[in-house]
């Protein structure tokens, strides 16, 4: 058995994200449409486990964050209060001679890099990512609203409602996972930048004061989460903004990022803090106070805020670029996902050994036995040999056979992803020692 390194692109992530079900373009038999994507069968279930994943660390585990599910379209005048309708832009260029759109900011010479002209780019001008769209029956400028580029503001404006409700104390946090928009000007590498996405955000309120530490221990607390679900450490690294690159709300950020063989290091979340920029801010707009009061100091205060902000789709693929390995076994190239038991699509396939027809009353009464506890495949085509390999470019962390032994010892052989050592074991006791393998 060889071990290979090869230098991951990602034609190959797509096309194995497509054959095996992850994610399709969208609208493909149209020609499909740029920034946008369909996550199939086993997408939309590792989405369900990284979105699980993060707020059993985020909400469930903790007694200081609850969480929110806010509507996509709200009073345009959030966007207006959070500045998003004056400063949320890319800078934009087009190329005259082919009329092909480019982020400013992403050309390094004067050459276009989809025909080749030179001095050909228009002057920059700023472009607003966000959508728009209207409310009601007549288009008009008083029915304009906007999709969500973010679900941040929508925990600052129900700042007042979660603590009146919850009768919460400081600091404490609300989350949210939810979809946003933005209009990318150039949508790109895969599912890393695109114009529908979901996110996963945390607006944790804290006093001024406590809040550089409460920003230190963001930081930390999500970097080990990324760890916690297998990513390389060498992989990752923590880089704080300059003082140039810090948002007009922001007291600092530091992003996690990710290093790509194909594109090298990029954020793959933001933890920032915000201090209490928005709450003052959607105070001033709505005016309504969104403070609050202090019993310790028997005054009215506004709360910093920390922010760690990342997306689903970019977690996505960032577990699976990853999880890629390749290597030699036997002289053929054996593709695999190292994937964390509890991101991998599937847990555990059940293998009948054949399509005998005695044996596939057992291998289905081992999948029903197994379905309430795992998410669980059953797979009876093509040799075993196949169905493994399949298993394993899926990420699948154990397979159960079911072989002619089975119907005799009433045990079956279990077979691990990684290693592909193979032990035996009995019916009766597959659940626990399923379980026990996938939390260790």
């Amino acid at each position: 058995m060889t071990q290979e390194s090869p230098e991951l692109q990602f034609e190959t992530l797509v096309s194995l994200c497509k054959r095996r079900g992850f994610v399709f373009p969208s609208s493909e038999i149209y020609g499909g449409i740029a920034g946008f994507w369909d996550y199939g069968p086993l997408g939309v279930e590792m989405k369900n486990n990284i979105k699980r994943a993060w707020w059993r660390a985020m909400v469930q585990e903790r007694d200081d964050v609850v969480g929110i599910d806010a509507s996509i379209i709200m009073n345009p005048r959030v966007w207006q209060a959070s500045g998003h309708v004056d400063v949320f832009t890319d800078p934009m260029i087009d190329c005259k001679n082919c009329k092909h759109r480019f982020r400013a900011d992403h050309i390094d010479s004067d050459v276009c890099p989809d025909c080749g002209a030179q001095g050909q780019f228009t002057e920059v001008r700023p472009f607003n990512l966000m959508f728009k769209t209207f409310v009601g029956p007549v288009e008009e400028s008083a029915a304009q609203v906007y999709l969500r580029p973010e679900t941040a503001q929508a925990m600052f404006i129900n700042f007042e409602n979660v603590v009146t409700s919850m009768r919460r104390k400081l600091p404490f946090g609300i989350a949210q996972i939810g979809r946003s928009f933005r209009n990318e000007i150039t949508p790109g590498n895969f599912i890393f930048r695109d114009r529908e996405f979901e996110q996963m955000e945390m607006e944790f309120f804290c006093k001024p004061g406590s809040d550089e530490e409460w920003h230190a221990h963001w930081i930390q607390k999500r970097f080990n989460w990324f760890k916690g679900l297998g990513i390389r450490e060498e992989n990752l690294r923590i880089r704080p903004h300059d003082a140039k690159e810090l948002s007009h709300y922001s007291k600092a950020t530091s992003d996690i990022e990710y290093r790509f063989e194909a594109m090298g290091w990029s954020e793959l979340e933001g933890i920032a803090n915000r201090t209490d920029f928005d709450l003052k801010q959607h105070a001033a707009y709505s005016g309504k106070s969104l403070s609050y009061f202090d019993e310790e100091t028997n005054e009215h205060i506004v709360p910093y805020v920390i922010e760690p902000a990342l997306g689903v789709d970019r977690t996505f693929l960032v577990l699976l670029y990853d999880a890629y390995r390749e290597e030699e076994v036997k002289g053929e190239k054996r593709v695999y996902l190292q994937l964390h038991p509890s991101v991998a699509p599937i847990q555990v396939a059940v293998l009948p050994l054949s399509r005998n027809e005695k044996l596939t009353p057992l291998a289905r009464e081992v999948y029903g036995r197994l379905r309430p506890h795992f998410m669980t495949q059953f797979d009876d085509a093509q040799s075993i040999g196949r169905r493994y390999r399949r298993q394993d470019e899926i990420g699948t962390p154990l397979c159960v056979t079911v072989d002619f032994d089975s119907l005799e010892d009433a045990a079956v052989t279990i077979r691990e992803r990684d290693s592909m050592e193979q032990s035996r074991m009995r019916i009766e006791e597959l659940v626990a020692i399923l379980r026990e393998k996938l939390d260790s």
